[in-house]
């Protein structure tokens, strides 16, 4: 696969090692000419000193070749222009987007270009948040120009979902069951398998989903209160690296 990344500090760096290394084909463009030449990265990485957010510079580095572009520097506004023009210049299929600061995270989409976007802390959050949370629904990641959710939920005693068969949860249209972790193994869910208190259920689902209809399907009757799904959660629509 061949993958652009725009900025090659720490982020930048580990993503192009790390991508080479497992056998892609990458492209690195940063816009510090002396840092491009310092740079002593594995086979399979090409740099670039060129500035990703100029066409120019990206036509040369032949980025319309690239399957995925992903805009990790530090500016989001940096970010932005390199995701724009990578979606609607170049037609790359794949962009993914770092979002710096959390409070940007709501321009990282579909407008911008952004497939998925990236917010550390807002992801750390969420990771948080499901780590000490039994029986709410926490948002773990947004992509798909934040059409679409991945979700979990620990059941709890009093769920509406303990003991009932997956296919049996009545989910809304637009909303399944992606994976179970159960006694610490994750599970490919089967429509006949039956769900217990403990089990944690990732759910992907549209954002066009009210939060209720899930709540009522999952949570406790005690946490079907507006506090019911956290909306503090990571967004990889994360919220962003």
């Amino acid at each position: 696969m061949k993958v652009a990344v725009a900025g090659a500090g720490k982020v930048g760096r580990f993503l192009a090692e790390e991508l080479a290394i497992g056998g892609h084909d990458v492209l690195l463009i940063e816009k510090d000419p002396a840092l491009a030449s310092s740079l002593d990265l594995p086979e399979g990485v090409r740099t670039v000193a060129a500035d990703a957010c100029e066409v120019t510079s990206l036509l040369d580095a032949r980025v319309d070749e690239a399957e995925v572009m992903v805009a990790v520097t530090g500016d989001d506004e940096d970010n932005l222009v390199i995701s724009l023009l990578a979606k609607q210049e170049f037609a790359v299929p794949r962009v993914i987007a770092r979002v710096n600061h959390p409070r940007n995270h709501w321009l990282f989409n579909e407008s911008w270009g952004v497939d998925v976007a990236v917010s550390t802390p807002q992801l750390l959050a969420g990771l948080v948040e499901e780590a000490v949370s039994v029986g709410v629904l926490v948002r773990l990641l947004q992509f798909e120009g934040g059409n679409t959710r991945l979700i979990e939920v620990t059941l709890a005693e009093g769920s509406p979902a303990q003991g009932a068969a997956v296919a049996d949860l009545g989910l809304p249209r637009g909303a399944t069951v992606v994976a179970l972790v159960r006694d610490g193994h994750v599970v490919v869910p089967r429509s006949d398998m039956v769900l217990d208190v403990g089990d944690e259920v990732l759910l992907l689902a549209s954002a066009q989903i009210e939060d209720d209809e899930l709540r009522q399907l999952l949570a406790p009757t005690a946490l079907h209160g507006p506090h019911g799904l956290s909306e503090d959660g990571g967004q990889g629509s994360a919220a962003s690296p």
